[in-house]
């Protein structure tokens, strides 16, 4: 298929389910696309299968490359001794930052405000999952850096950061993983075509861009299609459907 003809079939590829069927909108930089099981992520690489579990066993301390286990002696406020079991990341660097993760608000002179958000499978979860753009901030980088240069890599857009959050934590019972989330605006004009993603080797990631008036519905969807929708993700645009329902 020829090349022009393979991305007019990606980005208006037609889903259609019990519930509802979504439809390249023309009036998108790029389609908004939906995909129910982890064979669309196959087909929109053109891959050879779907990714799949093949083997589950324990990890050795030593032999994790990525993190560690940490067994944690403290005191509570009684003065009673306790312990804590705790995994964290071996990659944190200077800015002691883990991760970074990036909203971003899509401006068009003709289009509603958009944002991105983008699927992957994700093996500890053997799904696909509905996130923000993210991902580790480099040794010397900083978060901020990092934010413009994840969300370049992963969707091909560029942007100007418009704020960082504080350091934060989201799964504090089991890990003392942290990161910053940033906004990042892109300000497109009439007639920009879709950018080219910079992926690294083994990263496989649709991007999806949504009117943020639709993000709440769009993952209610994902979720009926069997999808697992990154709770980041999830808060924001819970977020705002309820200063709009709500307030």
């Amino acid at each position: 298929m020829p090349k022009t003809l393979t991305r007019l079939f990606l980005s208006c590829s037609i889903t259609a389910s019990a519930t509802s069927t979504h439809i390249c909108p023309r009036s998108l930089p790029f389609a908004t696309r939906a995909f129910s099981t982890t064979h669309h992520i196959r087909a929109a690489y053109n891959m050879p299968q779907s990714p799949k579990i093949t083997k589950v066993e324990e990890l050795p301390a030593t032999e994790a490359k990525w993190i560690e286990f940490q067994k944690i002696s403290w005191q509570d406020q009684t003065g009673k001794d306790r312990v804590w079991e705790a995994a964290a990341r071996k990659t944190r660097g200077k800015a002691g930052v883990d991760a970074v993760a990036i909203t971003t608000i899509i401006r068009h002179p003709n289009r509603p405000p958009s944002t991105i958000i983008i699927l992957q499978y994700r093996p500890p979860v053997d799904a696909v999952c509905v996130e923000l753009p993210a991902g580790l901030v480099d040794e010397k980088e900083t978060p901020s850096d990092a934010s413009v240069r994840e969300l370049h890599e992963e969707t091909g857009y560029k942007g100007k950061l418009s704020f960082i959050s504080p350091t934060i934590v989201s799964d504090p019972g089991l890990s003392t993983a942290n990161m910053q989330l940033a906004m990042v605006e892109v300000n497109l004009k009439e007639g920009d075509e879709e950018p080219e993603q910079a992926l690294d080797d083994g990263e496989f990631i649709e991007r999806v861009v949504v009117p943020i008036d639709e993000l709440y519905d769009r993952l209610v969807q994902y979720d009926k299609e069997g999808k697992t929708v990154d709770s980041r993700l999830w808060h924001w645009a819970a977020g705002y459907h309820a200063a709009k329902t709500m307030l």
